[in-house]
């Protein structure tokens, strides 16, 4: 299972640097497959995001200036959110957090396809208030699902906040963070958390996080956001067969 693990991780950490997720919506699955339960699956896809959206989040500063004040803001949202997440997995069952992630996907599809890559108005100024509340809403659904939120922050600001998708997907890694930071805590207090697992498929993830980031900043927007959506139904696509 090691050998697995480090290969599910290097997939995963490429997903995550090139689209700006924590990995989840694809680790999940895979996990899935592989014969964890939920829960299981949930707990060392929140660890991996921790070295992936850390070390993505550094790479990602060196090209993309801009997004540090909101990406903060959100964040802070995202951590106090997360920290609901070990007594939302307690409290409902495998079944029930795989249909509510299948939900999830579905929506975050519809937006981002009906949306533009790049908006012709100008990014709009939004409260501190407004980031945080959106952030702690996020946080709090990811995390109970083991993904690190990017699913769902990405289309929010695309298509409310007027950000172009590069740029939201590079928030969307730097929330994740956060997120999972909470998620790892709440989830090892209440019992949840696979250690060793985490831990390996974290590692393998640095290295292709690095990948994945520097092919990301080399594709046209256009391009990217096909890549974006045919990720989103593929997850969709491995949740439905092994959810039915």
């Amino acid at each position: 299972m090691i050998f697995e693990l480090l290969l599910f991780g290097l997939l995963t950490g490429f997903v995550s640097g090139f689209f700006g997720v924590g990995g989840g919506m694809l680790l999940v699955p895979m996990l899935l497959m592989a014969g964890f339960i939920m829960k299981e699956a949930i707990a060392i896809s929140v660890m991996q995001m921790v070295f992936s959206s850390i070390f993505g989040s550094f790479l990602n500063s060196k090209k993309q200036s801009g997004v540090l004040v909101d990406g903060v803001l959100i964040g802070i949202g995202g951590f106090l959110g997360g920290l609901n997440s070990g007594f939302i997995v307690s409290s409902l069952s495998n079944e029930t957090l795989q249909y509510f992630f299948i939900i999830i996907l579905i929506a975050s599809i519809l937006k981002i396809f009906s949306t533009p890559a790049v908006h012709d108005r100008k990014e709009k100024n939004h409260s501190k208030l407004l980031l945080i509340f959106v952030g702690i809403i996020i946080g709090t659904i990811a995390m109970s699902i083991g993904v690190g939120g990017s699913i769902m922050l990405t289309p929010i600001l695309v298509a409310f906040m007027n950000y172009d998708l590069k740029k939201a997907t590079t928030l969307g890694l730097f929330f994740v963070i956060f997120s999972s930071t909470a998620g790892f805590i709440s989830l090892s207090y209440h019992g949840h958390m696979l250690y060793t697992q985490g831990l390996t498929v974290g590692i393998a993830s640095l290295i292709g996080v690095y990948f994945g980031i520097k092919i990301k900043h080399m594709i046209n927007i256009t391009s990217y956001k096909k890549y974006v959506l045919f990720l989103y139904i593929g997850t969709l696509f491995i949740m439905i067969y092994k959810t039915i």
